[in-house]
């Protein structure tokens, strides 16, 4: 049985009179989870349970963990529960999607080192045409390759005008073949 299922058939009251203790007409029990309780404190609802003096609260898997001082894995099995090995092709699903997730990651990361590099080639290009002489060799080569990184930093930041790759629309440049 499922915890869903368990918790349909088994109501609270149920789980406390397996412990010998009875809720009063209005639903109230001493409380078993601390000392110096002199009227009844723990109020049962029909799911869960609440304790007004010590503030213990939870389902029936938290009142029998707390009772027997056992894990949730335990208390749901002594309910009746039981968990079902994964099939193969659930845990081929599971991996596949952890797989998926990383390379989505790893992707994400390299597109920001990809545009932080852009950034800073901007950045030095922009420098060094500030300080070569204009239309000198090194000049127009630096020209040339801020041009580019421009060019680079607009088709990265398209977004999703373009397709996944990160590549412009031919259709934005039909003359160009180089895509």
């Amino acid at each position: 049985m499922t915890r869903e299922e368990i918790k349909e058939q088994i109501s609270m009251r149920d789980v406390i009179g397996r412990y010998g203790l009875t809720p009063t007409r209005s639903g109230f029990i001493r409380c078993p989870f601390h000392s110096g309780d002199h009227q009844a404190s723990l109020k049962v609802y029909d799911k869960d349970f609440h304790c007004f003096g010590c503030g213990a609260n939870g389902d029936i898997f938290t009142f029998v963990q707390m009772m027997e001082g056992i894990s949730f894995k335990e208390a749901f099995r002594l309910l009746g529960g039981s968990y079902e090995k994964p099939s193969f092709s659930t845990r081929l699903a599971i991996y596949r999607h952890r797989k998926n997730r990383e390379m989505r990651k790893k992707e994400e990361d390299r597109r920001r080192s990809r545009k932080q590099l852009n950034i800073l080639l901007i950045s030095v290009y922009q420098k060094w045409l500030g300080r070569l002489e204009p239309l000198s060799d090194g000049w127009c080569d630096c020209f040339n390759k801020l041009q580019y990184q421009l060019y680079l930093h607009d088709i990265m930041n398209r977004g999703d005008k373009d397709g996944a790759d990160g590549k412009p629309d031919k259709q934005q440049y039909p003359g160009r073949k180089d895509f």
